[in-house]
């Protein structure tokens, strides 16, 4: 009887586990892990406006993020009132919104807006003012707004908290997006502060601070290693490492002497680096002490877009030359460098065998996940704007997002 008993709370324990984690979900940028990598199955290759398309809703606002998913619904950010098109509107009029969107029909449950700080700057460049991904840990949203601040909200949109991380701007405006890691929210505050934040989720107090970001528009990255987790940051001519608890400087190595975009991705302990308008890849073994050396450097990478990490191999397509890399993980040769059609903005993703690759106003490339270049598919949707964000992927569907809308893709529809 007790045996049972046992047996029976460790299932009851082991379910509530897996739907509070939410195998399905995509909770922060590039999904879990921050990799861009998904274990799902039997996504489509091919889509169009007519074929494997579930529906698509205009948004309150345009905006570069990605959505994140949880549960049956989707939470992303706009902007809105100012910078749509250009020279139109008043930069006071500026209004941030978080939204909620139905996964399954794609309708808007709610649309949360808040002023933005002013004065902001009145140009951003490329991807205006709704760059950075929300995140959740499946209780409230965390957003980062930039000069705006960090804020809370619940599940049903309300705001909770705000937070200043400091009241600088820039005309490439803010791109990074807020990591979780236990109590804390953590923020690459470069253009704001040249400073790492990290704030305490109840009370929106902040906890640490270091300053040592230098034009750096990369997401922070959570790597595990020894049992333990070190936030890895990209910075300007450094790649530094810290306790995410403490902010402590655990390691530091020789970086990218120029301003950094793409974010970290890591595999069996070490972290892979892009940027540069040089284009530069350099790979890291976390876990050390004080200044370390890099295993390899390469000489190419990308400026703004992401790499994945796949058996053994690291991949790309760049947005400075269109140009798809394939890199051995083991000492960064180059396996193929093949043009492809359209300039990227947006990270790829990989996910069922296949790397999905957003362009900006070409549609979405799909690639063999494999060391031999195949290009299978290339999938335009009708809309007039630019598709900057990272698609995201959950539960058997594709998701993505142009200025103007988001769009869900997958098998079987229509």
């Amino acid at each position: 009887m007790k045996a049972c008993h046992i047996f029976f709370l460790s299932l009851v324990f082991a379910m509530i586990f897996h739907h509070a984690s939410g195998a399905d979900d995509w909770t922060n940028f590039r999904g879990p892990g921050g990799q861009g990598y998904s274990t799902e199955k039997n996504l489509p290759t091919q889509w169009g406006d007519e074929e494997n398309l579930a529906w698509k809703v205009k948004l309150p606002g345009a905006g570069s993020s990605s959505p994140i998913a949880l549960g049956e619904k989707l939470y992303l950010t706009c902007y809105s009132g100012y910078g749509i098109n250009r020279g139109e509107g008043s930069l006071d009029a500026l209004k941030l919104h978080l939204v909620c969107v139905n996964s399954q029909d794609g309708s808007v449950e709610w649309d949360t807006k808040i002023n933005s700080s002013q004065p902001e700057s009145d140009r951003v460049r490329d991807h205006g003012y709704a760059a950075a991904t929300p995140a959740t840990d499946g209780k409230n949203i965390y957003v980062f707004f930039g000069k705006t601040g960090v804020v809370k909200f619940d599940l049903n949109g309300k705001k909770i908290w705000q937070t200043s991380v400091g009241d600088g701007v820039h005309g490439w405006g803010c791109g990074t997006s807020p990591v979780l890691y236990q109590n804390l929210v953590i923020v690459n505050a470069s253009v704001e502060s040249g400073s790492v934040v990290a704030i305490d989720k109840e009370s929106g107090e902040e906890k640490w601070r270091v300053e040592s970001m230098n034009r750096s528009w990369s997401t922070p990255h959570l790597v595990a290693v020894g049992g333990k987790q070190e936030l890895v940051v990209n910075s300007k001519d450094e790649i530094l490492a810290y306790n995410p608890a403490t902010g402590e400087n655990l390691w530091s190595c020789k970086g990218i002497p120029d301003y950094v975009c793409p974010s970290i991705v890591s595999h069996q302990g070490v972290v892979y680096v892009l940027g540069g308008r040089s284009s530069m890849t350099v790979a890291v073994k976390a876990g050390g002490k004080g200044e370390v050396s890099e295993i390899w450097r390469a000489r190419v990478g990308a400026n703004v877009t992401s790499p994945v990490v796949y058996q053994d191999h690291l991949y790309w397509v760049s947005d400075r030359n269109t140009t798809a890399y394939c890199l051995k993980l083991s000492d960064g040769e180059v396996v193929y460098q093949k043009r492809v059609a359209s300039q990227p903005y947006a990270s790829s993703v990989i996910a069922d065998g296949k790397i999905y690759v957003v362009t900006r106003r070409a549609g979405t490339i799909v690639l063999a996940a494999k060391p031999d270049f195949e290009e299978l598919a290339q999938n335009k949707l009708t809309d007039g704007t630019q598709f900057n964000a990272s698609p995201i992927v959950s539960g058997g569907k594709i998701y993505l997002r142009s200025d103007e809308n988001l769009y869900c893709v997958a098998k079987g529809s229509r």
